[in-house]
């Protein structure tokens, strides 16, 4: 029996696993969208191809299944390309199912080369073919799998409506099986943290499942934890976690990441923003660097052992050759240590200068009334700009899972979309959004998927009516207005439009109208416009700046 491509593909990709799809429509990619929401999967429409991608990419990054982003050719593709950079960058697993133009018309106004749009930016592509749509289909999962990656199915219009064989058998994808470290290794990272006085173990993205394991090393070799800006909360609880090393971190974490003499890595790239560009590890200081993905190890940094391996698995094997001995647990595990932590790792214990003026709130102050009211039970997702250190640090988070920090690409305006698919894939927790008052204009169609949705969702809008960064970064002068400064914008009234419950923060005196929607049947989301002071730049952009001096 033949059937025709498009349900091939659809019925491959169900097959393969695939539950949710986030999409706009199109001719283009209309039959494949339908036959795989006939077949049960889940469908989000974005207002916006940038916003399909940006959702599920963030999906991916804390659901258990792959999502699909559906697109028109053509135009749909190109709508897609900075939120796919940003899920290059973050090595999401996602496929991209596309329409393309027909294979027999080559003066179709869509033609565009997609195959190599894609991979100029570090996606990986593969085309339909009528004898072999199912391989084709698997072969993308694989290829998305082995190098963790975007994959771009390209699936030309005319070909969809072909014929092709139906083996309706498809053989699943085997999950990739734990990379087990080499024993000399091993050996040669333990000796490391058995000589060590001030051992750290760090923990990235790549540990979020061995958080449990790293832990336990840390334990016994009397090591501190700390973790990547986007592996947040991997250690949350431990009273020996320092929390996030690097440009964001506090003081505290600082101080003790710079006395720290061993280092060991586990799945964190070790990259500018987790090193405070070099900075925060001594010249003399030994560091081992352990990943699944060989080109990640020593690539941002020097390293002084390089171990491919799962997390999990190099944690495990690590302890077994570290002796239960109250000397090495105690080195840094101390109660005067803990004290330090306790006291001054969160920024919410922080002492600063509150710069809140008569119209004006500090966003210091803004961000920690705001965490006391929210839901201890919460995501977090943050767009990029000169905002980002205030939601990302002062607002508390409960697990690694539940910080989304789309900043692999540094790019402004894919925070309120990252957001949608967060929420999606955890209904179950209210969503924190957090954006500058440019990211949300930029992605402001999304909104009413916000209110279509009915998602738990509370808005953030830290608002200096600028383009804080670049204000901070050249100076502020009496002529430039429209260029990176801009006319007072009034996001509360414009989320009301939307259907959005909105409110203005100029003061704590606003935080009543917040904590009556907390309190209330929350049947609309919130979105809260904050005038935040803009006399001085995030703690953390200095940093960032050097790297571009």
């Amino acid at each position: 029996m033949n059937v025709q491509v498009f349900e091939a593909v659809a019925d491959t990709l169900w097959q393969l696993g695939v539950r949710q799809v986030f999409g706009v429509a199109g001719s283009g990619n209309y039959r494949m969208t339908h036959a795989l929401k006939a077949r049960g999967a889940h469908y989000v429409s974005a207002r916006h191809e940038g916003g399909a991608v940006s959702m599920a990419d963030a999906f991916s990054r804390v659901a258990d299944s792959i999502p699909v982003v559906s697109v028109h050719q053509g135009g749909g593709l190109t709508n897609t390309i900075t939120g796919l950079t940003e899920a290059v960058k973050s090595h999401t697993q996602m496929i991209v199912l596309s329409g393309e133009a027909p294979l027999a018309d080559r003066t179709s106004n869509f033609r565009i080369g997609q195959e190599q749009l894609v991979e100029a930016v570090g996606a990986r592509s593969i085309r339909v073919s009528p004898g072999t749509a199912r391989t084709d289909v698997r072969d993308a999962f694989r290829l998305m799998m082995a190098q963790r990656v975007p994959v771009l199915l390209n699936c030309p219009t005319d070909v969809q409506m072909m014929d092709c064989a139906d083996d309706a058998s498809v053989d699943p994808v085997p999950p990739a099986t734990a990379i087990r470290p080499n024993p000399a290794a091993i050996q040669a990272a333990a000796e490391l943290l058995l000589d060590a006085r001030r051992p750290l173990i760090v923990g990235g993205r790549g540990a979020r499942g061995a958080a449990a394991e790293i832990r336990a090393l840390a334990e016994r070799s009397g090591a501190l934890l700390a973790s990547s800006a986007v592996a947040r909360g991997l250690f949350q609880g431990d009273p020996f976690s320092l929390d996030v090393m690097g440009d964001l971190a506090s003081p505290v974490t600082i101080d003790h990441v710079l006395r720290s003499d061993v280092v060991i890595a586990f799945g964190a790239g070790l990259n500018r923003w987790t090193t405070s560009n070099g900075t925060l590890i001594a010249e003399n200081t030994k560091v081992v660097h352990i990943d699944i993905d060989p080109m990640a190890l020593g690539r941002q940094r020097r390293v002084d052992l390089a171990i491919v391996a799962d997390a999990a698995e190099s944690a495990k094997a690590i302890m077994e050759h570290i002796p239960e001995m109250a000397e090495l647990s105690g080195r840094r595990r101390t109660n005067l240590i803990k004290g330090q932590i306790a006291a001054g790792v969160r920024w919410q214990d922080v002492a600063y200068r509150d710069t809140s003026t008569d119209d004006r709130i500090d966003p210091r102050a803004a961000t920690i009334a705001l965490d006391k009211i929210f839901d201890a039970d919460r995501n977090i997702v943050v767009d990029s700009g000169n905002f980002l250190g205030y939601p990302t640090m002062f607002l508390s988070v409960p697990d690694a899972y539940a910080l989304c920090f789309a900043q692999a690409f540094q790019c402004v305006g894919l925070g309120l979309a990252s957001a949608i698919g967060h929420a999606t894939a955890r209904p179950d927790r209210l969503t924190i959004a957090a954006c500058g008052d440019g990211g949300l204009l930029m992605g402001a169609s999304e909104l009413e998927s916000v209110v279509r949705l009915n998602l738990p969702m509370a808005v953030l809008v830290y608002n200096d009516s600028a383009y804080g960064a670049e204000v901070h970064h050249f100076g502020r002068t009496g002529a430039d207005d429209g260029f990176v400064s801009f006319p007072e914008v009034d996001f509360a009234r414009i989320a009301k439009g939307y259907g959005f419950t909105g409110v203005t923060m100029r003061s704590g005196d606003d935080l009543g109208a917040v904590k009556a929607w907390v309190d209330g049947s929350r049947d609309t989301p919130l979105l809260i416009d904050i005038k935040v002071t803009r006399s001085q730049p995030s703690w953390w952009l200095a940093d960032a700046f050097k790297a571009e001096s």
